[in-house]
């Protein structure tokens, strides 16, 4: 049989349909990242960013949470739900950013820098969590270190964001880790240049994991969650993006009556694209790939997600 666009359309659906009978079965809830493909994220019961991800996690009364994103959101979810049974349908599903932690090196920094807090980005292992005083996301990391009283912090890991939060807190003293989102590092100066010069009315987003001179191009620097707050508050009706590839189905899927233009094609997460839906069924019915913290490390790293859950 020629396998056709409406062959596809019919197997995904399927496949949607046994998601959703095997969701009932195990009284499960499906957690979904903004950068997933189009398909999975519209089989997840809340869609959203590493932040409205943790709180959902939290606050989840389901047996099953099923994480359609990368390794290290898996974990967060079994931190603060240490009793649910946690789900990552593909178990491949890393983060490069969140590898390039070491816990002797934040100890290392910790013992060079004494009573400086450590601020850990979500996107880290659960040991670089549990090693820290504090989480945030992209969403809230201004705030949490506002919410520090201390002049100086420890940021780790991402660069980039660390730069971002010490431009918008000139009073502290951020000392970065030398970490980087692979995905985000591809979009440059000149490609934003270049989609602007075609389309010269939109405005520019661009996620804080990018480099200081792509930021400073931007109309707005924003988490995945507040690119749709910005474009649901603005009466401009073109925006470029520049974030993950995925973010613009979602985007477009809300907001059909404005249009939105890709920074880059390179704007693109390989880890994300691993979930399907064959593996969100896999998962489902054979309860497959559980994602468990240690209780040593796994106390830790929630006082640490807790008080960043606290930060509004």
């Amino acid at each position: 049989m020629k396998w056709t666009q409406k062959s596809q359309e019919k197997y995904n659906q399927d496949l949607k349909d046994k998601i959703v009978e095997l969701k009932k079965k195990r009284k499960a809830v499906i957690l979904a990242h903004n950068y997933q493909r189009p398909e999975v994220q519209d089989i997840a019961d809340i869609k959203g960013d590493s932040l409205a991800l943790s709180r959902a996690a939290a606050e989840t009364d389901s047996n099953v949470i099923v994480v359609c994103g990368v390794r290290f959101m898996a974990e967060s979810a079994s931190i603060l739900n240490p009793d649910k049974k946690v789900i990552l349908p593909v178990i491949e599903a890393g983060c490069p950013l969140a590898d390039m932690v070491n816990v002797d090196k934040i100890n290392e920094l910790k013992r060079r820098f004494p009573g400086a807090p450590v601020v850990c980005y979500v996107n880290s292992s659960a040991e670089a969590k549990a090693a820290s005083d504090i989480c945030c996301t992209s969403s809230n990391a201004v705030n949490v270190v506002k919410s520090l009283s201390a002049r100086r912090v420890i940021f780790l890991p991402d660069k980039n964001l660390g730069l971002y939060v010490a431009s918008e807190i000139p009073e502290k003293e951020i000392i970065c880790w030398e970490g980087f989102c692979p995905s985000h590092v591809r979009l440059s100066r000149e490609d934003l240049l270049q989609v602007k010069r075609l389309h010269p009315r939109a405005k520019i987003l661009v996620h804080p994991e990018c480099y200081p001179d792509v930021l400073k191009l931007a109309d707005g620097v924003c988490s995945t969650k507040q690119m749709f707050d910005y474009v649901a508050s603005s009466d401009c009706r073109e925006f470029i993006i520049g974030t993950e590839k995925g973010i613009i189905y979602g985007l477009s899927k809300k907001y059909p009556d404005k249009k939105f233009y890709l920074a880059s094609e390179r704007l693109l997460c390989a880890d994300m694209k691993l979930t399907t839906l064959g593996w969100v069924v896999h998962a489902l019915e054979f309860m497959k790939y559980e994602v468990k913290v240690p209780k040593n490390i796994r106390i830790k790293a929630q006082k640490a997600l807790d008080r960043m859950l606290e930060v509004r």
